[in-house]
């Protein structure tokens, strides 16, 4: 494969995206984000997610979250037992379908809100058998803090099968075992899951992977998905501009308020919905209009730390390989504004909850749905 010569940039100020800190996909450049290198010392002083408890709020919060989940409006990672995201989710619902705020609460109201959500069809959970593929890795069993450390593996991989199937379901591990006790998580076990739509990423530079997401199931069971297949609008504009006239166009706008962004198809459509971590005191979430410049899948990550104002003394330089583990998780969308994008995340917990160095994070799986909506020329605002 002939080498592409990298991107080269330059920054005045700390941003999440800097000179030197570029982010690859193969042998395709561009530039860079977040650094987890002190996260213990960020962990502490960002604003912490409220921790689940072991009993959680019962079906009735999980079945919620499910429903949303795919009704492409997400709560991010799915725990059954609710908080600020799903309540944000619920609430981003209601008023894209007009629909009364008394739904949001109340036991009485449940039937109304489960039939708007299209859940008398639904099972919230249904079984699903550990696959071969699912049990064949590779693993990182342990993610190291250090990048130079980091840079030494050969990808940043799921710790364990228990973490990939979150990821795979938009749960938390805890979740899964909660809804699985004494289940081993093996090849051929048979459990239990949240009924999520599952995207499929395409492979990386294919042309048609806008939309491309899983067949319906034709049982609960099926190795690949239980749901419908959700087709996403796109643009279709010459060059990666929005088309002007008769085909769908897209908007992303991100609130630095609510910690949400959101995705506009025609007449002003909300099509997807995701909590997001955006900024912080010394990268804040860069406002104004801005277009998608490219979208790449399984970057790799150049970490340069003389330019984030959080490294520890003592690091170096380090390339850090691509995974869902990656410091920018699988999926990276860069934006006209240097040195910028948006991004997935190796902690889907954390979303809506901590801070970044003024990039945009997701889940993993939002971020793939998003990079399934967008594509060069897409607008994208950030707003207070």
């Amino acid at each position: 494969m002939r080498m592409i010569k990298p991107m080269t940039f330059t920054l005045k100020t700390l941003s999440c995206f800097v000179a030197s800190a570029t982010i690859l996909l193969g042998t395709f450049p561009m530039s860079a984000a977040r650094h987890p290198a002190s996260a213990a010392k960020r962990h502490a002083s960002a604003a912490k997610r409220p921790a689940s408890s072991a009993r959680s709020a019962g079906l009735v919060e999980l079945q919620l979250q499910v429903l949303l989940d795919r009704a492409g409006f997400s709560s991010g990672e799915i725990d059954g037992a609710g908080g600020r995201n799903s309540r944000k989710a619920l609430e981003a619902f209601l008023a894209s379908h007009k629909l009364d705020s008394s739904l949001a609460s109340g036991a009485q109201s449940r039937p109304a809100l489960r039939k708007a959500l299209g859940g008398d069809a639904v099972e919230p959970i249904v079984p699903y058998t550990i696959s071969e593929e699912d049990a064949a890795g590779p693993f990182t069993e342990t993610i190291p803090q250090d990048m130079t450390e980091k840079s030494k593996l050969p990808g940043l991989y799921y710790t364990s099968v228990l973490e990939e199937l979150g990821e795979k379901f938009h749960s938390s591990a805890a979740l899964l075992k909660r809804l699985n006790p004494g289940a081993r998580f093996i090849a051929g076990e048979s459990i239990r899951v949240p009924n999520v739509l599952i995207a499929e990423p395409a492979p990386p530079g294919d042309a048609k992977a806008a939309g491309s997401q899983s067949k319906p199931a034709s049982k609960p069971n099926d190795a690949k998905a239980a749901g419908p297949r959700r087709k996403p609008e796109s643009n279709s504009g010459q060059n990666g501009k929005p088309a002007s006239g008769g085909t769908a166009t897209i908007k992303v706008v991100v609130s630095k308020t609510t910690s949400a962004l959101t995705v506009y198809g025609n007449e002003g459509k909300v099509i997807f919905y995701a909590p997001v971590t955006s900024g912080s005191e010394h990268d804040p979430l860069p406002l104004g209009n801005w277009v998608v410049t490219q979208v790449r899948r399984k970057p790799v990550f150049n970490y340069n730390p003389d330019l984030f104002w959080d490294a520890e003394p003592a690091s170096t330089k380090a390339q850090i390989p691509a995974g869902p583990n990656n410091p920018v998780g699988v999926v990276w969308i860069e934006i006209s504004k240097p040195h910028y994008g948006i991004h997935g995340s190796p902690e889907p917990g954390r979303i809506g909850y901590s801070e970044s160095h003024g990039c945009v994070r997701l889940t993993n799986w939002d971020a793939l749905r998003l990079a399934d909506l967008v594509k060069e020329g897409t607008p994208v605002v950030f707003e207070e």
